[in-house]
């Protein structure tokens, strides 16, 4: 499987799950454990989720799904604007820790922009990181600007920007994506198949009928072709969870590539980031 490289050397992988909208109900409950165990006995390593997702609920499914297996892994969590002051962001943590029942969060996010100053956010993160509860900090839902801006600060130990990044939403391609790969920041890309969209596009299942593939792969391995981006699609159906993960192994070709480039082409001016 692909990896990309943190600013700090260490590779992580470039195909993950998400977890959004997990842990919303209870009778789900077992079915999205068991995806997120599936995952892992597939060879996912990097699992996504948030303190937003589920009001902690999908935390909670990850924690149960993960047991005994911590180590192998890769979490990644978010802490919610709201919760972001310097006092804020180190009790969200600790709510996180202990809904995912581990002692550190491998890569712990800003979820998007609110109205705490980013210096005091950073702080937080960083005495998280003396204190050995996270290992490396980031955000979520940057633009260029917003990036600029936390890099005159103390931004240059952030190790990762998550955005809404497909093949048919493809506007941080013209000024986000550049300005990271400059700066050495990857990219984590959520909702790689515009939430769903993409999975019944005709050309994208055109592409696939070559490699014997589905669209929803396709769509996945176009995102893990570009330099510098993690894919984090979410399944809780075992024949979904199957379908991402053989998307790791698929490997398109320029002609695929160009082919998805007529179908969906790169953006020629700046664009607001798609949120959701």
């Amino acid at each position: 499987m692909n990896s990309v490289t943190l600013p700090g050397g260490e590779k992580v992988p470039a195909l993950g799950l998400g977890t959004w909208r997990m842990g919303e109900r209870k009778r789900a409950r077992a079915d999205e454990v068991a995806a997120v165990r599936l995952a892992i006995d597939l060879g996912i390593r990097l699992i996504d989720t948030a303190e937003m997702y589920g009001d902690g609920g999908a935390e909670e499914v990850v924690a149960e799904a993960t047991e005994g297996r911590r180590e192998d892994l890769f979490i990644v969590s978010k802490v919610l604007p709201g919760n972001s002051s310097r006092a804020g962001t180190i009790s969200a943590c600790e709510r996180s820790l202990a809904r995912l029942r581990t002692d550190r969060i491998d890569l712990y996010l800003l979820h998007w922009r609110g109205t705490v100053p980013l210096a005091e956010t950073v702080d937080a993160f960083e005495r998280l990181q003396r204190d050995g509860k996270i290992r490396h900090w980031g955000v979520s839902n940057f633009d260029a600007a917003d990036m600029a801006e936390l890099w005159k600060g103390a931004g240059r130990a952030c190790a990762a920007n998550q955005v809404y990044y497909s093949a048919s939403r493809r506007g941080v391609e013209f000024d986000l994506l550049p300005w990271q790969r400059d700066h050495d920041v990857p990219t984590m890309a959520y909702c790689p198949l515009d939430q769903g969209q993409l999975a019944s596009d005709a050309t994208l299942a055109e592409i696939g009928a070559r490699h014997g593939a589905s669209a929803a792969q396709v769509a996945i391995a176009w995102l893990l072709a570009q330099s510098g981006v993690i894919a984090i699609p979410k399944a809780v159906r075992p024949e979904h969870v199957r379908e991402l993960v053989g998307a790791g192994r698929l490997r398109l070709d320029d002609a695929d590539l160009a082919q998805v480039d007529r179908r969906f082409p790169p953006p020629k001016r700046a664009q607001p980031l798609a949120i959701v």
